[in-house]
């Protein structure tokens, strides 16, 4: 056991080493006419940034279609006070839910505009 816990110690460390590596493209190389073509060209980093917008988007969508949904329960309740304040806490909480998308997306527009990081595209500057 304590062979295999030395093996595995620094694990964490080369990954961290690895995740530090240069934005080569992944080895894909389609014919040039191919519907494929825009896959050579596909990076990590461009991966990652695609399913950071990816996931604002979907976490947008569902916290609206919740609002959608609390304001259809509360049109719904037919003054039932239980229901109604059921349907004012959904509404309450895809509101908030809505609020904290749009702050880490306002987060990432500023760390692009005070750092120069596009995190969207995941685009580093260097010093050259």
């Amino acid at each position: 056991m304590k062979k295999l816990f030395n093996k595995v110690r620094y694990a964490p460390l080369a990954i961290a080493v690895f995740a530090q590596g240069d934005q080569t493209p992944i080895n894909i190389a389609p014919a040039a006419g191919s519907q494929w073509f825009k896959l050579g060209n596909l990076t990590m980093a461009s991966v990652v940034s695609g399913l950071i917008r990816l996931l604002l988007l979907l976490a947008a969508l569902v916290f609206f279609f919740m609002l959608l949904w609390g304001g259809i329960k509360w049109i719904m309740s037919q003054g039932d006070k239980g229901e109604v304040e059921k349907a004012r806490d959904q509404i309450t909480n895809a509101l908030v839910g809505l609020a904290i998308i749009f702050v880490a997306w306002a987060i990432i527009k500023l760390i692009e505009a005070l750092f120069g990081i596009n995190i969207m595209e995941l685009t580093i500057p260097t010093l050259q």
